[in-house]
């Protein structure tokens, strides 16, 4: 039997109870609460953004120093962790997290891909000879 012929008996993740239960986790154990903890939570994202940089740097060898450190493997595992990150932060913001995200997600998919014809700048006029 091949890893093909092999049923998937893990079940799959159910993302905004995973949220929910990271960021209950992280809030029974966070040192910084108020303002302050929102801020800092918040602030992680520049952190995980950052190792999305240095996983990108270190997959394609951009630094001649180190070569290359890292996978596109890696690549993906830091974005996710970017995305986890912020979803937790947004749930720290608010309960309604779920709501917010999704309404947002309709109205970014909603947008034009590129400018409107009446927002676009005219079109300049060939030049005359």
């Amino acid at each position: 039997m091949s890893d093909q012929d092999t049923p998937d008996t893990t079940a799959p993740v159910d993302l905004w109870p995973a949220v929910n239960e990271l960021w209950a986790r992280l809030e029974a154990t966070r040192k910084h609460a108020g303002p302050e903890g929102v801020l800092l939570r918040i602030l992680k994202l520049s952190e995980e953004v950052g190792e999305v940089a240095e996983a990108v740097i270190g997959a394609t060898g951009q630094n001649p120093r180190k070569g290359v450190t890292h996978t596109w493997e890696d690549v993906q595992g830091e974005l996710c962790d970017v995305v986890i990150t912020a979803l937790v932060a947004l749930r720290t913001l608010t309960p309604e997290a779920r709501e917010v995200f999704e309404a947002h997600l309709k109205g970014v998919g909603d947008r034009p891909l590129g400018p409107s014809a009446a927002s676009a700048p005219p079109a300049p006029s060939a030049p005359s000879v």
